[in-house]
């Protein structure tokens, strides 16, 4: 096995072995937006756009094809 004193062994069998993992990371933010395509007003075309007006309404026809 190894070069264990008993007190050790005792203390693993008594308490268990507990691993923590690796340090915890500080400050961690969630990741941005960073395409306009998941922006909120590009899909809901609130920022000017026709094109984008166009297939919010198409979505939103498709979301209330099968709705009765």
């Amino acid at each position: 096995m190894g070069n264990f004193g008993n007190d050790n062994i005792d203390q693993v069998i008594m308490g268990g072995i507990v691993f923590s993992g690796g340090p915890k990371k500080a400050g961690k933010q969630q990741a941005k937006t960073k395409t306009k395509a998941k922006k909120k007003a590009y899909v809901t075309g609130a920022h000017g756009s026709g094109s984008a007006k166009m297939k919010a309404d198409i979505r939103q026809r498709r979301a209330n094809r099968h709705k009765k």
